[in-house]
């Protein structure tokens, strides 16, 4: 008997404090038809707690909508390239406010493909009968790392969590096919120099984001393009087969070309970007979620999805939707707002950098 991994369960988590274009353009030089025409992005979220937080949030959704109490959990996966800490992970803090005393618990890193990383080995370690209710999370909190002098790669990215809960099933769905890679002479191009190799006793406030932005377009548009072909070959269908298509949401630009390759009409590719701007791993999951709530995605359905990350990761997955697309218990628990603004929040980090910089200028 074959089995499968159904996901029965999706929530979200956004951060009440939104930065608009405008916003952006009172400190940066930059404006909101800058940004719009090269992007598709209009505003994104600041999130005020750290990643674990956010997750925790998605999390319980999830478990909402899946109808299940955290103590079911066998395994919990949280890609992420934002930990609160280095050690411990952030899928233990999530273990414990979730309360999910029987769930092993592991971060993983593959940066923006990392939700679809996780569901492709969530999927196997079902598939082998190793665990039977995996919460996949993917969860970031970006805007703490970002360079905010640096226009480039400032305006792109946002904070967000997002869920899926996966369940051992007899019944075909879930993820039935996935391909997932890494584009490793490339790693230099997407990159932030911060880790092991950084020097604590140096640090001037500065954590260089590496970020080549056309070299990243060309070689996501060749590994998507690779690995969407493996999926559909695979498992034998064509885009003839597809009902909707939720990418990555890393550009419009780039989530356009994917449409068109899979044949996807614009009314059922899910774009989220112009709200959220690139979460990274968060933005699959956020995605998958509203597309449900939308009504995007129907019982049955079957879905691509493609995604490319720093590394450079990359990887494509078919999705066959389950019969259930309403949650069990109500899933909008949402992060309160603290009183700050995005602006409030962000001017503290622009200004520190900006005198950082200015300093090893002058030095």
């Amino acid at each position: 008997m074959k089995i499968y991994a159904e996901i029965t369960g999706w929530g979200k988590c956004l951060p009440p404090a939104i930065m608009t274009n405008d916003d952006l353009a009172t400190f940066l030089d930059t404006s909101d038809e800058w940004i719009r025409t090269r992007t598709g992005i209009e505003e994104r979220r600041v999130s005020y707690v750290g990643t674990s937080k956010l997750a925790t949030v998605a999390a319980r959704n999830a478990l909402a909508a899946a109808g299940l109490d955290a103590n079911d959990l066998d395994l919990i996966i949280v890609g992420t390239c934002t930990p609160d800490e280095i050690i411990p992970n952030v899928a233990s803090a999530v273990q414990r406010d979730l309360g999910a005393k029987y769930a092993a618990a592991f971060d993983l890193n593959a940066a923006c493909s990392s939700f679809l990383y996780g569901m492709h080995y969530a999927t196997q370690a079902i598939r082998t009968g190793a665990h039977k209710k995996v919460l996949i999370i993917g969860a970031e909190r970006l805007t703490r790392i970002l360079d905010w002098t640096k226009r480039e790669s400032a305006v792109l990215f946002g904070d967000g969590a997002g869920a899926m809960v996966l369940e051992a099933t007899t019944e075909e769905c879930g993820l039935l096919a996935s391909h997932v890679t890494c584009d490793a002479d490339a790693r230099d191009v997407l990159a932030l120099e911060f880790g092991m190799s950084f020097d604590r006793f140096g640090f001037d406030g500065i954590m260089p984001f590496n970020f080549v932005g056309q070299e990243i377009f060309k070689r996501a548009v060749k590994g998507m393009n690779m690995a969407v072909e493996k999926v559909f070959a695979e498992t034998g269908l064509t885009t003839d087969d597809i009902d909707s298509l939720i990418p990555h949401q890393a550009n419009k630009r780039l989530i356009d070309y994917l449409a068109k390759m899979c044949n996807v009409p614009e009314e059922k590719t899910v774009i989220n970007i112009q709200k959220y701007g690139n979460t990274s791993s968060a933005t699959l999951p956020i995605a998958f979620c509203e597309a449900v709530e939308q009504g995007i995605v129907k019982p049955g359905d079957t879905i691509v999805s493609a995604v490319f990350g720093g590394g450079l990761t990359c990887g494509a997955g078919i999705i066959k939707w389950g019969q259930r697309v309403t949650p069990i218990r109500d899933n909008n628990e949402t992060l309160p707002s603290n009183g700050q603004t995005a602006l409030d929040l962000i001017l503290p980090v622009y200004e520190g950098t900006r005198k950082a910089w200015e300093k090893r200028e002058h030095e």
